[in-house]
């Protein structure tokens, strides 16, 4: 069969050890490629490349496309996703030519694109040009990225379709039938949710039966309208309409034991011209199974925004920053400790926030203008605005705040975390997830006000709100671990203990000789974790247009048989 309507096999695992936080379905579309054909247009693949150190390495392909240059492919590429990670992407897209390798002409290269998973993550949809060599502009053609989430079943509704007396587009044989299902989004444009298998002369063909996520088929929304088409198969591409329907999730949970769902296929062309025309055919769901558990990406790509801030540690311990000893020491040609750390985490987390600043805070030192001990400082010495322009903003703040204070002390920690469980809390009333926190806490010693911290991680553990405490130098950290809930449950003084674990120390030297990569993957790992178990505690559901008349399909529905 022509690899234009080739079924898709389910999706293979790209990569990753069993500890994946959860699985994203891509789905690739292109618009406006260049035309290399000289006769016809161009035949359009995609190929997904990784980055695995500083090599590219080819992943998987769609299917070929014959004759279009604004392809839709059907391939669902599906990716363990790691929110610890930068995980880097790379779309070729290619016009193919009968068995020709890929990659042996110039002329077959149609252009690429480059991101990180996160990237896609965080925007749901992402739009992109696609740039040919040495970062020439492929004319005026995009690629776009829809991301969705999966995890083993979690998320699926599991449809079998059959058809029956379908009109007959073929002279010599029967039609050749598949069936296509588009979501139709709030601005009408339409999403290819799934493509069947093609059903060699049959009019009453029975379709494989197939998974697809329920953010996928229909953004959460029962209501939501599904636009479904009926064609004949045609090898050059050319495909024979043969008619089409309409229907909504909340049509198809009418199926029930003993019953089936059932839809006319419409030629809008025939209803129009024929007088007693009724239908093309009749398109039946014969089977629905559905199995629904909120995750990490749930509240991610429902829109939960990542809100980071650092707090770093200006005790005196730390060494006279003019001091090449010193933790604080700006290197020209290597970042120190502190920089290391904060690049590391801050990189990741800067793909889930769209606004990409970040709040800056210092503990520990005299400052200007009165030079007094403060314990809670913005380090760019804007009380009223103490974020910065991403990780580099931070960077900069970090290295031109050195010289205008004083290294002093003590290591109290706990004012900066009451002031960021404050924030997450706004008013009280945390009805959406909308934002979550994460505070890296960079310090040099064990914390002075070990009773006022503990206090307030109790407090904060309410909250939206993870922390993460790096240990930077060769101090003696062992009664950090303490505020590490991985031994133990932590208490405030008074007993109480905490919620949820919030809290991962790690001690940056056991990471010296590891990448950057390494250090963030070891203290973002929990982080999804905590933000399931906080909105879950709640009950506070992803903020996905997901709607009240929904609830009802949360749980498994029963299975019938297909005849």
């Amino acid at each position: 069969m022509n690899d234009v309507l080739e079924a898709v096999s389910p999706a293979t695992s790209l990569s990753g050890p069993a500890t994946c936080v959860s699985k994203v379905e891509l789905r690739v579309s292109c618009k406006g490629l260049l035309d290399r054909d000289t006769l016809n247009k161009s035949d359009p693949c995609v190929i997904l490349m990784v980055q695995n150190n500083g090599q590219w390495t080819e992943l998987d392909r769609t299917e070929v496309i014959k004759s279009n240059l604004h392809p839709v492919f059907a391939k669902v590429f599906s990716w363990d996703y790691y929110f610890e990670e930068v995980q880097k992407l790379r779309f070729e897209v290619y016009d193919i030519h009968g068995t020709h390798s890929i990659g042996t002409r110039d002329d077959d290269f149609l252009g690429g694109m480059e991101c990180t998973l996160g990237q896609i993550v965080a925007q749901k949809r992402m739009v992109k040009p696609l740039l040919l060599k040495y970062g020439k502009y492929a004319g005026k053609s995009t690629i776009t990225v829809h991301a969705e989430e999966i995890s083993g079943n979690n998320g699926y509704v599991e449809l079998s379709f059959c058809a029956k007396k379908l009109d007959d587009k073929d002279i010599f044989s029967k039609s050749d039938p598949f069936l296509e299902i588009y979501r139709i989004n709030d601005d009408l444009s339409e999403q290819l949710v799934h493509r069947t298998e093609v059903i060699k002369n049959n009019l009453n063909p029975v379709w494989e039966p197939f998974k697809v996520s329920l953010i996928s088929l229909c953004s959460c929304d029962a209501e939501r309208k599904l636009k479904c088409l009926v064609w004949d198969y045609d090898s050059r591409g050319k495909h024979d309409f043969i008619g089409e329907f309409y229907a909504t999730f909340r049509d198809m949970q009418n199926i029930s034991s003993g019953n089936k769902v059932t839809w006319d296929c419409v030629n809008p062309k025939y209803k129009l011209k024929k007088r007693n025309y009724k239908n093309s055919g009749v398109v039946i769901l014969s089977n629905l199974k559905l199995h629904r558990v909120y995750s990490f990406l749930d509240y991610i790509m429902g829109g939960c925004q990542i809100h980071f801030t650092v707090a770093i540690d200006f005790t005196a311990s730390n060494g006279d920053p003019r001091n090449s000893c010193s933790l604080h020491y700006i290197n020209p040609y290597q970042p120190n400790e502190y920089l290391k750390a904060l690049i590391a985490v801050g990189e990741i987390c800067q793909d889930y926030d769209s606004d990409k600043r970040f709040s800056a805070l210092g503990f520990g030192a005299r400052i200007p203008p009165n030079y007094e001990v403060s314990h809670d400082f913005a380090i760019n010495f804007n009380p009223e605005d103490d974020e910065c322009e991403e990780i580099q903003g931070v960077v900069e703040a970090y290295q031109n705040c050195l010289p205008k204070i004083q290294l002093y002390g003590p290591t109290n920690v706990s004012p900066i975390i009451n002031r960021i469980a404050k924030l997450a809390a706004g008013d009280g009333n945390i009805k959406d997830a909308s934002r979550y926190h994460i505070l890296l806490i960079l310090t040099d010693g064990v914390v002075t006000d070990m009773a006022d911290t503990r206090e307030a991680i109790v407090r904060g553990s309410y909250q939206p709100l993870s922390i993460i405490i790096v240990g930077v130098g060769n101090a003696d950290f062992t009664d950090m671990q303490i505020l590490d809930g991985d031994d133990g449950v932590l208490r405030s003084p008074k007993g109480e203990p905490v919620l949820r674990d919030i809290v991962q120390f790690v001690p940056f030297r056991d990471f010296k000789t590891a990448s950057p990569a390494a250090l963030a993957k070891c203290v973002l790992a929990e982080v999804p974790k905590q933000v399931v178990e906080y909105y879950s505690h709640r009950a506070i559901s992803p903020m996905c247009p997901i709607s009240e008349s929904l609830t009802p399909v949360l749980t498994p529905i029963a299975t019938t048989p297909t005849e």
